[in-house]
């Protein structure tokens, strides 16, 4: 969050204030740093909403939120999470393989929390279900700096209309 906030990268997330995400934005907005919530209506209670950030989108449900969160944002960055983390993660790098959106993914690798769905993803790749240049979209990096670095030098792959099918 104190990276983002000194580098003026605004953050735009679930709109927690609860768990890493709520610390991170806490952590941006004591540096001034600009950060945008966008919390579905079932979601939006005390409990959970963040009341301090910038400007906070409001949601009908959770496809929504990601299609508001994917008209604002420039790139995607998943940290260690959950199912959410893995649906928003997979939803962006399949948008980018068709072509809808060109934006960079990355994943912050602490500690190699992601190192057994890495080495899936590369399974896949073996076995014929993946594509490399597919699996490449993934920028994987251990620090903040890196991966910011990765994702400013991203270059999306070239869609191509010709579709292969596992085995034919």
């Amino acid at each position: 969050g104190v990276y983002f906030a000194d580098k003026q990268i605004a953050m735009v997330f679930g709109g927690g204030k609860i768990g890493m995400m709520g610390a991170i934005a806490d952590a941006m907005l004591q540096k001034n740093g600009k950060v945008i919530g966008v919390i579905p209506h079932l979601l939006r209670h005390e409990e959970v909403e963040h009341n301090g950030v910038s400007k906070m989108h409001i949601s009908e449900n959770m496809s929504d939120r990601k299609v508001i969160i994917s008209k604002m944002v420039d790139g995607y960055i998943a940290m260690a999470g959950g199912f959410g983390t893995l649906d928003e993660i997979f939803e962006a790098l399949t948008l980018g393989q068709l072509g809808i959106e060109k934006k960079p993914v990355g994943i912050l690798n602490t500690n190699g929390f992601f190192d057994p769905l890495l080495q899936q993803l590369d399974r896949m790749v073996e076995e014929g279900f993946l594509r490399k240049e597919n699996r490449a979209m993934l920028l994987v990096e251990e620090s903040i700096p890196k991966l910011i670095d990765a994702m400013y030098a991203y270059k999306a792959p070239i869609v191509t209309k010709l579709v292969k099918t596992v085995g034919s």
